[in-house]
């Protein structure tokens, strides 16, 4: 089977041709997707667990089907659930984030045919949107085709970690059927790796979100310069066979050459060899993804960060002086140097497996040769992931690369045999946690180029909009109103005398000042909000001694400011708060059996906020309370116009949101007080918004 190695160019064409090529792109993505799990022997094994760290292979079968229909729905394309039920257990939980629920009891996954189902549904969805979706060209961040591709390029990301996760599975549950195509060029005999002389260049990224040529990801555009002296590269991968001597050498037991997180990994696993290796009666074994032969000494080692830094401090000491592994604009050099996107690779799933490290060289100009400067395996940089000048999210996807700017994850490059469409593009950057498998090996470089180790440091918050919250809830009182979050919580406590004070939901709580408030009076607080970018503010709080946020003063200029919980006497309480991420609009159900649910200028920005109100009195224990404030700003920025609760004529009479709420909660809920609460937003020096929001507070009844 041929599989398209280059995602859809964005520009070129007509309208109609478009939707051509996007429905090809699409079925072979969403084909592929379920073929990698023809691999199991029986379906029953969907719902074994490869790795600890991860969901059970179920989730991802379902994933990429429901990442389809939320887009979608945040988007505003598709106004109606597929089934709310899937939507809200395969939504969340892809990569260990300290915010993810990863506990089996908390989950009752559907049966495979009951799954299989379900994508078929949202198969013929995404069929007929394709083919009906108004769009014009070329494609751009702005248009609504931009979120198909999104799916798409999402889904290739999937293909690539579930074949991960079937490498990591028990080989008793695979069967040993060839239904892709693998090398066979295993042997013991591996080239003597070298350096290798690259150019000194400038490196250039500029990628348009206007004007696209192919899908990107956030964390792509904008604009990046560089300018690269001369440094050296090994002409290979790293090997095996090269690999080898690092581990005969007893490097595992050698604690020098692991970093202090290297150690602390070292110590969980009490790693011996490469994960993917196996030993048995002395002998080496290599697992593929379906298979196990003997360990191809000529194949790139596929290892995790911590292994390759430490084997660069044991080949520093073999050679005598310092290699390591190359920075991203090292990589972007060595990959210009050789025009590495025109040369022939393993990529793409040419292959379902690795290939020798010297079957594809790369000629540079004035012929130098090196090998796999794409594809194979991705290669580890030292380089954490940062955004560019100018970075934003995508109003859709605002949680893709924020949460990995935490100097834990770490840029890979270059591809993988299986990676597939925006994967193998030069713009590409994708980030995993150090301790992570991808199918990732390295190659090291001698460089005396400066490069970026850190971020800036864990506790940085650099997004225009986060900082801007950051200061709506740690900083000060502007013209005499009280800080909003903690005042809310402040004019509350009165009401909450006479209820249980156990569990408590904080919903919608962007970057976490009430949460912590609230857990000054109830024993355990859960702060949910639709944003990973907002919860990741808490989170660190949580964790670091103190958070430093820009403030905007005016124009491009900002002064910096750190706050931490100890300014707010909440440092005493932060245990009892827990972080997740969740979408208002469709919980899961295990949220719920609280006694208070506080909701903060929140129910006007849901796209569906009528089914958040007919969903969340099931949540609130009898005589509990829900409170809801909002200024009842309704835009179609954020809700469609059909879905809000207020601010219209309807049938000659005006329609006001508190009556909206009265009549869809009056059944379960009782009317206590409404309140005003003002607040002030400080967007810069000379910029303020003033605001009123209504607070209502109902008390569950007992029927």
């Amino acid at each position: 089977m041929n599989y398209i190695k280059q995602t859809i160019n964005l520009s070129l064409g007509t309208v109609e041709d478009k939707r051509k090529e996007i429905k090809e792109y699409f079925l072979q993505t969403y084909e592929l997707d379920e073929r990698l799990f023809d691999l199991l022997k029986e379906k029953d094994f969907l719902y074994e667990q490869p790795n600890s760290l991860r969901h059970p292979l179920i989730f991802y079968y379902g994933h990429t089907a429901t990442f389809f229909i939320n887009k979608l729905n945040v988007a505003n394309i598709v106004k109606q659930r597929v089934n709310k039920t899937y939507e809200s257990i395969f939504a969340i939980g892809v990569d260990e984030m300290s915010w993810d629920d990863l506990n089996s009891t908390n989950y009752a996954w559907p049966t495979y045919e009951q799954t299989k189902a379900y994508r078929d549904e949202v198969k013929n969805i995404i069929l007929d949107i394709i083919d009906t979706l108004d769009f014009t060209l070329p494609i751009n961040w702005e248009s609504p085709m931009w979120i198909v591709l999104m799916g798409i390029e999402h889904a290739n990301i999937h293909i690539e970690t579930s074949s991960v996760l079937l490498r990591e599975l028990d080989i008793d549950f695979l069967i040993e059927d060839e239904i892709f195509t693998y090398n066979n060029e295993a042997n013991d005999n591996y080239p003597t790796n070298s350096l290798v002389d690259v150019k000194a260049g400038e490196v250039l990224i500029q990628k348009d979100r206007e004007n696209p040529i192919f899908y990107g990801w956030d964390n792509e555009f904008s604009f990046h310069k560089a300018y690269i002296k001369d440094f050296e590269a090994s002409k290979y991968l790293v090997s095996n066979g090269e690999f080898l001597e690092f581990v005969n050498d007893g490097g595992y037991s050698k604690l020098h050459y692991f970093s202090e997180d290297g150690l602390k990994w070292l110590d969980f696993t009490q790693a011996k060899m490469p994960t993917f290796w196996i030993c048995k009666d002395g002998k080496y074994f290599l697992r593929e993804i379906n298979r196990i032969i003997p360990l191809a000494l000529n194949y790139p080692v596929d290892i995790n960060i911590y292994e390759a830094e430490a084997f660069c401090k044991y080949k520093s000491e073999k050679l005598g002086f310092e290699v390591r592994l190359p920075s991203e604009d090292e990589f972007y050099r060595l990959n210009d140097y050789v025009k590495a996107q025109d040369q022939e690779a393993n990529i793409g799933l040419r292959y379902f497996n690795q290939t020798p490290v010297d079957k594809y060289v790369f000629k540079t100009d004035d012929n130098k040769e090196f090998y796999d400067v794409v594809g194979n395996v991705w290669q580890w940089s030292l380089t954490p992931t940062y955004p560019f000048d100018g970075f934003e999210t995508h109003k859709s996807y605002d949680d893709f690369t924020t949460p990995t700017f935490d100097d834990r994850h770490a840029l890979m490059k270059g591809g993988s045999f299986i990676s597939l469409g925006n994967e193998i593009l030069r713009e590409a950057r994708y980030a995993f946690r150090k301790h992570f498998f991808q199918h990732a090996g390295f190659r090291y470089v001698k460089s005396d180029n400066e490069y970026r180790e850190k971020l800036n440091d864990n506790v940085y918050e650099t997004d225009e909009q986060i900082s801007q919250y950051c200061e709506f809830h740690y900083g000060e009182e502007n013209f005499g109103v009280k800080n909003f979050p903690k005042n809310s919580v402040d004019i509350l406590k009165p009401y909450l005398e006479n209820i249980k004070k156990q569990k408590v939901l904080d919903l919608g709580c962007s970057v976490g000042r009430s949460t912590f408030e609230l857990a000054k009076i109830f024993d355990e607080v859960l702060g949910i909000d639709f944003s990973a970018n907002f919860i990741n503010v808490g989170i660190k709080l949580k964790k670091y001694d103190s958070l430093t946020y820009k403030v905007a003063t005016e124009g491009d200029l900002f002064f910096e400011k750190t706050v931490s919980l100890k300014d707010f006497s909440l440092e005493d309480v932060k245990n009892k708060v827990t972080f997740m991420q969740g979408d208002a609009c469709n919980l899961k159900d295990i949220y719920s059996g609280y006694d208070l649910i506080f909701c903060s200028n929140l129910i006007d920005r849901l796209y569906y906020p009528q089914k958040f109100l007919d969903d969340i009195p099931k949540r609130v224990n009898k005589d509990g309370l829900l409170v809801i404030l909002s200024p009842y700003t309704w835009l179609e920025d954020y809700t469609p116009k059909s879905n809000w609760l207020g601010g219209y004529i309807k049938d000659n009479h005006e329609v006001n949101t508190l009556d909206t709420l009265k009549s869809s909660l009056g059944d379960e809920f009782e009317l206590i007080n409404t309140l005003d609460v003002p607040f002030v937003i400080k967007e810069t020096n000379r910029k303020y918004q003033h605001t009123i929001s209504q607070m209502s507070i109902w008390k569950k009844k007992v029927l």
